[in-house]
């Protein structure tokens, strides 16, 4: 029997970071699995995290997220986990290998993207990322603005023509 194409790749996002896209310059992501404790997991679908001040790095062969904070469950017990301690995260030994040559280059960091669940599991979208200067984000605040600009003028135009 086999799966419908909207059941195969069904994902929640639990959070985004959104400030990642505007401190930084994204070069490539990666999707990782993380380890959890339960109590983690139970937060995690109630929709709880913050990925604001999360970052990646590798140690010794292995990769791990730093700095993201998971609240505690609110129904655990004495089994609650520390809402920002080191993750171990879940990747190939080549994309490893990819990571630990990025962010050995000058500039280049790992900044967690996106925390949701793919068919159940828990997976963060990691992304090699190059810091931005302050110029670079008001280039880039400006374009948008002219875009948005550009978009609603030619709205605004269509509209006028239609009457």
């Amino acid at each position: 029997m086999s799966k419908s194409p909207a059941s195969e790749s069904r994902e929640k996002v639990v959070a985004t970071n959104r400030r990642a896209r505007h401190d930084y310059t994204v070069e490539s992501t990666f999707e990782a699995g993380l380890v959890l404790t339960g109590t983690e997991v139970k937060s995690l679908r109630e929709g709880r995290a913050s990925l604001v001040d999360g970052y990646g790095f590798v140690k010794d062969g292995e990769a791990f997220l730093d700095a993201v904070h998971i609240p505690e469950y609110t129904e655990g017990t004495w089994t609650n986990h520390a809402p920002r301690r080191t993750r171990k995260l879940l990747l190939h030994k080549a994309e490893i290998g990819k990571l630990d040559a990025a962010t050995g280059q000058g500039g280049y960091t790992l900044v967690p993207l996106r925390l949701y669940f793919k068919d159940g599991r828990a997976k963060v979208e990691l992304a090699i990322a190059k810091g931005k200067r302050d110029y670079d984000k008001r280039a880039a605040l400006r374009e948008k603005q002219d875009t948005r600009e550009a978009e609603k003028a030619m709205r605004d135009r269509t509209t006028r023509a239609g009457r």
